[in-house]
């Protein structure tokens, strides 16, 4: 009698990635530790992860989950029962791959579009904007008056150019020998096609949605390492250098979400006791946001919770005299309560209840 069957189960694809691939390794046999080796990550994490798989797939235990390994093909005969611990572990995906978009484009720094990891020319600064203005409506047909307007603003061309650039750009990015094979043209205008590329804006999304989605079933850890990936996508100040009314407004939103992100981070990291880690980082944060009360309010929590009460307080007297300097007001009430708990030294962890998404 089988230990299970994958009638009426869900199917893997329910899983997280993190997930997949210690089912992965779970069917090929490999033990806590060597998992954790290879996947780099802490062995009771490993634990953790295995008991969420169990419930999503309404498995016994871990004999029957490496059964639904092999029963739902994740893991095929004769590439187990286990690998050497040395060995680097291929994510769960390699098993059956499926190709990814073959064309990248980046607005998270100066705008940069590769297909397959050569470096593509987007023409001059107007051609581009058009571009990004593509790209941060991914799946979405822009006008050709958004278009114009995004770029150009109050001052539009002469002519129509903005079908020209649109020509171009095809030409630059098509993967074949079809011209609409990126970019299509329909009666609300023009859109990037969604699947035929990766753009890291929407890759950041995903990756915030991932950690909020670990935060909520307790894996802090794997929240921060989300955050972390979605952070090492920004490679400077977002659409650097790029003309148009369309692309400042974005330059100021993505740098105000990556800003959100960072604290997000750096609130997990605290809850997790990384206290040190945290703190250069906030400290850097508070130069650049002087009056961010929230980041001031971690930064006092980290200093405090490493044993140093004195800058914590120092923290606290800065802000409040930049607040009252440049803004004419008081510190809110919640950075005032952590320079209260500071004061009485009271276990300030009870503060850590999470930063606004």
């Amino acid at each position: 009698m089988p230990i299970t069957t994958t009638t009426g189960r869900p199917a893997v694809t329910t899983l997280g990635r993190q997930e997949r691939d210690v089912l992965y390794a779970v069917g090929c046999g490999l033990r806590d530790d060597e998992i954790a080796t290879a996947l780099a990550i802490p062995e009771e994490a490993v634990a953790g992860h295995l008991a969420r798989i169990l419930t999503a797939l309404g498995l016994r235990d871990r004999a029957a989950a490496i059964v639904h390994a092999f029963d739902c093909g994740l893991v095929a005969p004769g590439r187990g029962p286990r690998r050497q611990a040395t060995s680097p572990l291929p994510p769960a995906a390699a098993v059956r791959h499926v190709p990814g978009p073959r064309l990248r484009i980046s607005v998270l720094g100066p705008l940069r579009a590769w297909r397959d990891g050569q470096h593509l020319d987007l023409g001059h600064l107007r051609q581009q904007a058009v571009l990004a203005a593509l790209a941060l409506c991914l799946g979405r047909s822009v006008s050709r008056q958004e278009l114009t307007d995004g770029v150009w603003g109050e001052e539009p061309p002469n002519t129509n150019v903005v079908p020209v650039y649109i020509y171009r750009l095809r030409k630059v990015l098509r993967t074949g020998g079809d011209l609409d094979s990126v970019i299509e043209r329909d009666r609300s205008g023009y859109r990037l096609l969604p699947g035929v590329a990766t753009v890291d804006v929407a890759q950041v999304e995903e990756l915030v949605t991932a950690a909020g989605a670990a935060e909520r079933a307790g894996d802090l850890a794997e929240a921060v390492r989300a955050c972390s990936q979605a952070l090492d996508l920004f490679r400077g100040e977002p659409l650097a250098g790029q003309p148009g009314p369309l692309a400042e407004l974005e330059r100021l939103r993505l740098t105000e979400r990556r800003i959100v992100i960072v604290q997000r981070k750096l609130d997990w990291q605290l809850r997790l006791g990384q206290h040190s880690e945290a703190i250069a980082e906030l400290s850097a944060l508070t130069v650049a946001q002087p009056l961010n009360e929230p980041v001031a309010a971690m930064l006092m929590r980290a200093l405090y919770l490493s044993g140093r009460q004195a800058d914590a307080l120092t923290v606290y007297d800065r802000t409040r005299r930049r607040l009252a300097g440049e803004l004419g007001v008081s510190p809110g009430h919640s950075l005032r309560q952590t320079h209260r708990t500071i004061l009485r030294g009271d276990d300030i962890r009870l503060g850590l209840t999470g930063t606004t998404r």
